[in-house]
């Protein structure tokens, strides 16, 4: 026989993984009749991107202009992580 406290448990976590699901899933809210096309687009961003460092690597950081450009791929491959990391899942 299993106590109300076991029961009441079971229940608060049921509810806190629904909780926990919407709040991680803010982009189905948005878009939902794009979601498969925004998620694939962002992984497959997320994996061409880092080929795009190679040359700024290469040559070197040395002026601010390429530092920024660095910068600025740096934080759209951390956006496409992101939106993408749940593609095929």
């Amino acid at each position: 026989m299993s106590s109300p406290t076991t029961r009441d448990s079971r229940t608060a976590a049921s509810t806190e993984s629904t909780e926990s699901q919407n709040d991680r899933r803010p982009l189905e809210r948005l878009v939902p009749h794009l979601i498969d096309a925004v998620r694939k687009t962002g992984f497959w961003t997320a994996i061409v991107l880092p080929f795009l460092y190679v040359p700024l690597l290469a040559t070197g950081l040395s002026t601010a202009a390429e530092t920024l450009t660095f910068l600025a791929l740096l934080g759209t491959n951390l956006v496409a992580l992101y939106v993408g990391h749940t593609y095929r899942q």
